[in-house]
């Protein structure tokens, strides 16, 4: 075309394709690029599973230019979750990496309901654990070697039937939910039971001063545990009875002058 091959033209359709772009297209990338917005950043590392709080996280203002579509906005939004992936200091927060529900792995903490509770004991060799074979759901019987009282080997009456409820390995992940990160399976360091506040006792003072080795019993379905565990409750219920008081024989109580002296009666 003619029109095409006059330099002056040409000159002038440049200059018009600068003036729209200096005058049209980048005032508004500027306006775009110089917007901000207020977004939630991470102030102390949270790792995976965590519950966060008010003090974990804080709301600034940055950029709002080319930020992902799922960031969260709003620290309203964030506190009460629960973090899907370890999170660190400075990081922004998506929506992607928040639950509105504890990770399956801790859902066991939230269900208590005050009438049992949660303790851990340290599994203190590879033997005294099952060698790493102990599971969620497990119902052991924990064997005291040395027993502080007599110095024998037995097992304490209130811990003849125990639900374990968590294996958990030294890095605080579960050892038995595929949880663990690498090829290598890691070895249970600590054991978590739900068990009554007696239990709990007896727990933390073996912990303390014997050596404890746990007992396969049982491994089934959630309605056979629970008859071991009705077992073991009743059986605690029995031991730890307040002892009733002997009932005062009718007559005794109703006659004031049973025990003073016979010159004061007939007088």
């Amino acid at each position: 075309m003619k029109i095409f091959r006059n330099r002056t033209v040409i000159g002038v359709l440049c200059i018009l394709l600068a003036l729209i772009i200096c005058f049209g297209v980048t005032p508004l990338f500027s306006r775009s690029a110089s917007e901000k917005t207020e977004i939630v950043r991470v102030t102390k590392d949270i790792k995976e599973g965590n519950e966060i709080t008010a003090e974990m996280v804080q709301t600034v203002e940055v950029g709002a230019y080319n930020l992902p579509q799922n960031l969260m906005t709003d620290k309203k939004e964030v506190v009460g979750k629960y973090a899907t992936a370890d999170l660190a200091a400075g990081d922004y927060i998506l929506s992607s990496k928040l639950s509105a529900v504890p990770a399956a792995e801790n859902a066991y903490l939230y269900n208590l309901d005050g009438k049992k509770q949660a303790i851990s004991v340290t599994i203190k060799s590879f033997a005294t654990g099952l060698s790493g074979k102990l599971q969620s759901g497990d119902i052991v019987s924990v064997i005291v070697a040395d027993y502080p009282e007599d110095g024998e080997t037995t097992i304490p009456a209130e811990l003849q039937y125990v639900e374990i409820i968590s294996v958990t390995a030294s890095t605080g992940y579960d050892a038995n939910t595929g949880e663990a990160k690498g090829d290598e399976k890691e070895l249970p360091s600590t054991v978590t039971f739900l068990v009554l506040p007696e239990q709990a006792k007896v727990l933390a003072e073996l912990e303390q001063v014997a050596k404890l080795h746990l007992a396969l019993v049982y491994r089934g379905t959630a309605d056979g545990a629970r008859q071991f565990i009705e077992a073991q409750d009743a059986l605690i219920e029995e031991l730890y009875a307040e002892p009733e008081e002997d009932p005062i024989e009718e007559g005794e109580a109703a006659d004031p002058t049973a025990e003073m002296p016979e010159s004061e009666v007939t007088g």
